[in-house]
């Protein structure tokens, strides 16, 4: 991905983009950014682990393509499997980012490296290496599909995906969406009331009466 589009998709920003598409494309919330300000715009590439097992990252850092973000399901299980040693494998192998459903350690590591990372929660727990469910194949992720190539976008009002198929159209109607919104700024600006930008006099009236 270019450096102009990522810039472009900064701007728009997650929440203008899910606005814009018209599929379930939010993850679960309570998947937030490790340190304030991380951004991610990249294609996606996905992979799940077992419970408490993280072969599968390791696995992926072989195959996965430069410039991904690895997209990853542990079930919703808290424990460490991410940490400084394998953020130094991602940046060798050109990994932009993680989003993982479990959680992740060596918080001060990621933060001096300013490696992207949006997890469920922090843990000191370790993982074993034993099995891999599945890498580079697609599945749902706390409410979005997610395959190879898909596009994600992560910033500190949380993580979408949309689907390749649909990137085109959500980016032509997020800069239709963020350009109305610039229009009404400048409107809010000069005094005009929210009621009457959104249409929503009616409410007004009702009240007075």
């Amino acid at each position: 991905m270019s450096p102009i589009m990522q810039a472009r998709l900064k701007v728009l920003g997650s929440s203008t983009l899910y606005e814009a598409s018209r599929l379930p494309c939010a993850v679960d919330p309570a998947i937030r950014p490790v340190w304030d300000g991380a951004f991610i715009a990249a294609p996606a590439y996905p992979l799940e682990c077992a419970p408490g097992d993280n072969l599968s990252i390791h696995i992926a850092l072989e195959r996965v393509p430069r410039g991904s973000v690895l997209v990853v399901s542990t079930g919703n299980h808290l424990a460490g499997y991410w940490g400084e040693v394998l953020t130094v494998a991602a940046e060798a192998a050109g990994v932009v980012g993680l989003v993982i459903d479990g959680g992740v350690r060596d918080i001060a590591a990621l933060v001096s490296r300013k490696f992207p990372v949006f997890a469920r929660g922090i843990s000191m727990k370790g993982t074993v290496k034993a099995s891999s469910p599945s890498v580079g194949q697609p599945f749902n992720f706390n409410g979005a599909q997610v395959a190879v190539g898909d596009l994600v976008v992560a910033d500190d009002d949380g993580v979408l995906i949309i689907a390749q198929g649909s990137i085109a159209q959500t980016l032509a109607e997020a800069e239709a969406r963020a350009a109305k919104e610039a229009q009404m700024m400048i409107a809010l600006s000069q005094g005009r009331s929210t009621l009457e930008l959104m249409n929503l006099t009616r409410w007004r009236a009702s009240h007075e009466s």
